[in-house]
């Protein structure tokens, strides 16, 4: 526990800096070791990115607790860095299962994790605020004096419901139940993100990489952001490496996709047994 209890403190120091500091987003244990190879700071685990490399689409459907925690479990297992985890809806309706959820995240040495208020219902795509507020205190509750830092997501913007106003009140409720850090996914622009970051008192995480207008770390953290991270865009990249050179080979038979590729000594020294010795 003192290993993992001095990744939290690394973790909870990351958020208190007066910048943004990003947080990308692995999604087995080789890409998380490429990505501590290259010298970031802190990851976090992707649902969509897992999901792909299984053949699945990133649902509440197709995603058990049980694989999202073994996936978890060993990419942190392959870095010495501190790991956070996507944990979906938190597995569960009720706030006992939230909280189940957290406590079995940080026995896999996890020390933060995401829970959202999406239900996976398309009919009633959002939690109503008290339950979701309750599911979010359950978390928290379960997380005091544990080495893990608590992630409140609200959806709205990803379930067609861009109601900036109602997922402010959401994010100050969840901070006040007792939430470290705040998410809103699909925020429309830098002064939604800014007005977001200036209303609630906790870190805010912003994801880029996916659809909708980028913005650099440096426009990010003069807009107050304290966290970014980048989803399964990542896992897309990758997964589009391969589609354009699998094209390449189909269409017109040649190879030149290979200047592009990772050496194979380098993979190799990323894949080494020794988690720490890949560090730059």
């Amino acid at each position: 526990m003192s290993d993992q209890q001095a990744k939290f403190d690394r973790l909870r120091a990351l958020h208190e800096k007066d910048q943004a500091f990003v947080m990308p987003n692995p999604w087995d244990a080789g890409s998380a070791r490429l990505l501590n190879s290259l010298g970031f700071e802190a990851l976090a685990t992707t649902s969509a990115g897992y999901a792909f490399s299984k053949g699945k689409r990133d649902s509440f459907a197709g995603l058990s607790r049980s694989e999202i925690l073994e996936n978890a479990a060993e990419i942190v297992g392959a870095t010495d860095l501190p790991v956070s985890a996507d944990l979906e809806d938190g597995f569960g309706a009720a706030a006992r299962t939230c909280a189940q959820t957290v406590r079995l995240a940080c026995e896999v040495g996890l020390v933060g994790g995401s829970i959202e208020d999406a239900t996976g219902d398309p009919d009633a795509p959002i939690y109503d605020l008290s339950e979701a507020v309750d599911r979010i205190r359950a978390a928290a509750e379960a997380a005091s004096g544990l080495p893990f830092l608590l992630t409140a997501r609200a959806e709205n913007y990803l379930w067609g419901r861009p109601d900036l106003d109602d997922t402010i009140r959401r994010l100050q409720a969840f901070s006040e139940a007792g939430a470290d850090v705040l998410y809103a996914p699909g925020l429309p622009d830098i002064e939604a993100i800014r007005t977001v970051c200036r209303a609630v008192d906790k870190p805010v995480n912003v994801v880029m990489g996916l659809k909708g207008q980028s913005y650099s770390v440096a426009e990010l953290s003069e807009a107050g952001v304290r966290r970014i991270s980048v989803g399964g865009s990542f896992a897309r990249a990758a997964l589009g490496a391969l589609m354009r050179a699998a094209q390449e080979v189909r269409s017109t038979g040649t190879f030149t996709y290979a200047a592009d590729a990772v050496p194979d000594g380098v993979v190799s020294q990323l894949m080494s047994q020794d988690k720490c010795a890949d560090r730059q």
